[in-house]
């Protein structure tokens, strides 16, 4: 299997890597936090655009819509349907109990697992971004290879800086547990309670009174719940995702400053906007371009955070666990790290998505690739997330290795089983 090296064999990587943390660290000392859908976002898109003007023939920003507070807006009426639902358990009736905490559910699955646009009309929209620049290739245009990270950076999570990744995970698990078991005791009450509709008036009485125990065990849980998020502080993302971006920016500007072009695959960098408002950068180019990625054969990597080198991996499974990635797109990044000396294993991602995520439920050819630990760290979300945090190896060896699967792709196309 032939490697980049032998298409081109002038690619700096060192230079390439210095070169995306030189702007990375301009952009969190000039511009810094760019919460989803903020003047700061498209400030920093700005910058994108016009440096990837010397690298791309096309370099275009378009705008969509995002209701940026949706994607966590969920969690005080989550909370306030859980602890209300051991009450009503208790002193009212079983049959609100679950209709509580059914409701709760709800926004909690379809915003929060499933990234749903499910209450964003309930709150304000702001104009958001995506940075698209295309590189043309040699000869005729026969395949597309898109790179896309995100430009914005999410609001801090405040129990992830104050207990870390581990800590922020004993607050959160037995919250969502909670809610299960409130779910679970409102169905044994309302079985237990039959006609009678009041469990006081059901026999035995005791169930009424473990089931508020055990309700009651999970509140304080659910109360830190209210804190797992900082909805006015934005964080500085110079590793999530500038260093995505960057990535992608960087297989840009190597090839120009090389003069190389791919031989019928046309390169596509994206600089999306809103993908912590729960993908949306990415959901809107595919709504929108959709036709002309399913016209010409396309590959798609969402670069998402290069940071920790040890845990570099290809996403498997994305969406919460419930969206499984192309073979073929996922098995080109791997063969791709093996030709570049990296041994990338298949990884999923169990909670949370990354903008791969948006075009493998369109049925375009995608795969996530990221270097962070899974815990996850505490820089992860956090006012840590700066600059003075990138590790210039890790965003080498994605650079290296997008370079390595994009000449790939170009000249073998996708594996196939």
């Amino acid at each position: 299997m032939k490697t980049a090296l032998e298409y081109s064999s002038s690619f700096d990587i060192k230079k390439l890597g210095k070169y995306a943390v030189k702007n990375i660290t301009r952009i969190c000392n000039e511009i810094g936090p760019r919460k989803p859908g903020s003047p700061e976002e498209l400030k920093a898109q700005k910058l994108m655009a016009k440096d990837l003007e010397n690298y791309c023939d096309d370099v275009r920003i378009e705008e969509f819509t995002v209701h940026r507070q949706a994607f966590m807006g969920f969690i005080p009426f989550t909370v306030a349907c859980a602890v209300a639902s051991v009450f009503t358990y208790a002193f009212a009736t079983p049959i609100i109990s679950l209709i509580l905490v059914i409701l709760g559910f709800i926004p909690l699955l379809l915003e929060f697992v499933m990234y749903k646009q499910f209450v964003d009309p309930l709150f304000k929209g702001h104009p958001s971004h995506n940075v698209i620049a295309k590189r043309e290739p040699k000869g005729e245009l026969k395949k597309r290879f898109i790179i896309v990270g995100h430009a914005d950076s999410q609001f801090e999570w405040t129990l992830n800086y104050l207990l870390g990744g581990v800590g922020m995970k004993l607050v959160l698990i037995p919250a969502v547990v909670g809610l299960v078991a409130d779910l679970i005791i409102a169905i044994i009450g309302i079985i237990c309670a039959g006609t009678n509709g009041a469990l006081e008036a059901a026999e035995p009485r005791w169930l009424m009174i473990l089931g508020f125990v055990v309700g009651c065990v999970f509140i304080p849980f659910q109360l830190g719940f209210l804190f797992f998020q900082n909805p006015i502080k934005s964080v500085p993302g110079a590793n999530d995702n500038l260093t995505g971006c960057y990535v992608g920016m960087a297989v840009a500007k190597a090839m120009a400053d090389t003069d190389t072009r791919l031989e019928n695959t046309e390169l596509v960098v994206i600089c999306s906007g809103s993908e912590e408002a729960g993908l949306r950068g990415a959901k809107a180019y595919v709504k929108a371009h959709e036709k002309e990625l399913k016209d010409v054969e396309t590959c798609v990597i969402g670069a998402d955070t290069f940071r920790d080198l040890e845990t570099m991996a290809v996403y498997d499974r994305d969406l919460s666990g419930t969206l499984q990635h192309h073979w073929g797109a996922k098995h080109l990044v791997q063969n791709a790290g093996k030709n570049c000396g990296y041994d990338l294993k298949f990884e999923s991602i169990y909670i949370g998505a990354c903008d791969a995520a948006a075009f493998t439920q369109k049925g375009i050819p995608a795969t996530g690739f990221a270097a962070m630990d899974p815990t996850p760290p505490r820089y992860y979300h956090t006012r840590l997330d700066n600059a003075d945090n990138l590790v210039p190896e890790a965003i080498e060896a994605g650079i290296e290795i997008m370079l390595e699967a994009a000449c790939m792709y170009d000249k073998e196309g996708l594996p196939t089983k």
